[in-house]
């Protein structure tokens, strides 16, 4: 662990006793109300027990994810009245191209209409039947368009990922050996490219260092084998490396994510993440035959190739939202108001996944409820019981996210069994940070009385979107 710094103390103690503010001020606001006891009840019923089902309306504080789900800034809304909405050739489109250029250093830039469209067009590209992708944790679209283009992922993280105590300052890192394995199992021709994540999300939002992306990039250099980067949380990922990576302690957010990406032949992103809108994403390659390859596709699935799906005003704010979150003092808060969150808890001893992540606090539904099984969706149970209590939407990411075996039909048993509660970005404040620590306590403090689920309804294809469940 030699090129890595120590985990730095709280939020408080890393400050002193001066306390710190988020580098925004509230203009606008936009009214919740939490429903009484009973209303949420029958809605978490009516939901199947299934927080994805939930109407918005119904939901008090809402951590179901952060994609989309921020809020744009007064210069994003004022460059939304700059919408060129020509069909094609759009002035937005090359300020995107060259906002994404300036400050991830791609060359090539294919448009999309957000991340799992890049998803496909890479994997439809790239993955040819019986091919073999690894990477650092799964993540559930990103597999599935993998699968479906005929490949197979493979799963080579360090193995302190798999374990929500270890205390490892970078557990989204590629484990060598694994890589190397796999390698030698089936050949560098039979592995497009591997799959890197940032802020590894199934892993609890857990970063890859510098170096380990350096070495990989080393490793499949020697076998002419590609490194695609999902870049969805890369702001994250660099802030992390900055606070623990010696060498990094210096240098600028946009300086760190420029250089991870350099070690990259092109990445896919999540717009409704990073680059602080609320629809949109992007392909980048370094690779001129895999640009034109996907430029012409996106015609087909998406769009032309100067919008991808997304009108002018949204690659505009796009644009001015890349810009916004580079910032070394946004990013800080950003994490800031997550660790806030795990502090509380982990104060009371709630069991979360450790390091604290970038985006968000994965309770560790095994422990929290170690009396029901995993076939009785014990992290299922632990987000509907949180929505019952207080009106919090959270999201499961255990055994039904995991979906079942395409070959064999039975479920995936991973060993992590979360419940994610993502925060949005600028959108809460620390006290609705309180509320939530004190619902999660309130149904702590009851998790004896806790009863698991059996599923009634199970769709094809990612399933934990649409499963519903029963009470047993």
């Amino acid at each position: 662990m030699s090129e890595e710094r120590s985990i730095p103390q709280t939020m408080g103690q890393q400050f002193g006793r001066r306390s710190w503010a988020e580098p925004w001020k509230i203009k606008m606001v936009e009214p919740i109300r939490q429903l009484p006891r009973p209303e949420r009840e029958r809605a978490m019923a009516e939901a199947g027990y299934n927080t994805f089902l939930l109407r918005s309306a119904d939901v008090y504080i809402d951590l179901l994810t952060d994609s989309g789900t921020g809020a744009m800034s007064d210069r994003q809304w004022a460059g939304l009245m700059m919408g060129d909405e020509a069909y094609a050739g759009s002035r937005n489109f090359y300020r995107l191209v060259e906002t994404i250029q300036a400050y991830y250093g791609y060359k090539y830039i294919v448009p999309t209409h957000q991340g799992r469209g890049a998803e496909h067009l890479i994997s439809q590209a790239l993955i040819q039947q019986g091919d073999f992708i690894p990477g650092n944790m799964y993540f559930t679209t990103t597999r599935l368009h993998q699968e479906l283009a005929g490949g197979t992922f493979v799963d080579v993280i360090i193995d302190e990922a798999h374990d929500p105590t270890d205390l490892h300052p970078f557990k989204g890192n590629i484990d060598l050996e694994k890589l190397q394995a796999l390698i030698d199992r089936v050949g560098p021709e039979r592995i497009p490219y591997i799959s890197v994540a940032g802020t590894v999300n199934m892993a609890g939002g857990q970063p890859i260092s510098m170096a380990n992306i350096k070495a990989v990039k080393a490793l499949a250099d020697r076998y002419g084998i590609r490194v695609y980067l999902d870049a969805t949380r890369m702001m994250e990922n660099a802030f992390f490396i900055q606070e623990r990576e010696p060498g990094y302690e210096d240098k600028s957010i946009a300086d760190i994510l420029k250089e991870f990406c350099s070690y990259t032949d092109g990445a896919w992103m999540s717009a409704k993440k990073d680059n602080l809108v609320n629809i949109g994403g992007w392909l980048a390659t370094n690779e001129e035959a895999v640009f034109e390859r996907t430029r012409n596709m996106v015609v087909v699935y998406e769009g032309l190739h100067t919008y991808g799906g997304m009108a002018g005003r949204d690659m505009e704010a796009l644009a001015i939202g890349i810009t916004e979150a580079v910032q070394d003092d946004y990013v800080r808060a950003r994490v800031g108001q997550v660790r806030y969150l795990g502090e509380l808890l982990t104060d009371w001893g709630i069991p979360i996944v450790q390091p604290i992540g970038g985006h968000a606090i994965f309770l560790d539904a095994k422990r929290f409820y170690p009396h029901i099984p995993q076939d009785e969706f014990p992290a299922q149970t632990l987000a509907a019981d949180i929505y019952i209590d207080s009106g919090v939407r959270g999201m499961e990411r255990g055994i039904v996210s995991a979906g079942r075996n395409p070959e064999t039909g039975e479920h995936r048993r991973p060993k992590l069994e979360l419940v994610r509660l993502t925060i949005p970005r600028r959108v809460y404040t620390q006290a609705h940070m309180d509320v939530v620590a004190e619902s999660i306590k309130a149904v702590w403090d009851k998790r004896h009385d806790a009863r698991g689920l059996k599923m009634v309804y199970e769709p094809k294809y990612l399933r934990f979107f649409q499963a519903r469940f029963e009470r047993l």
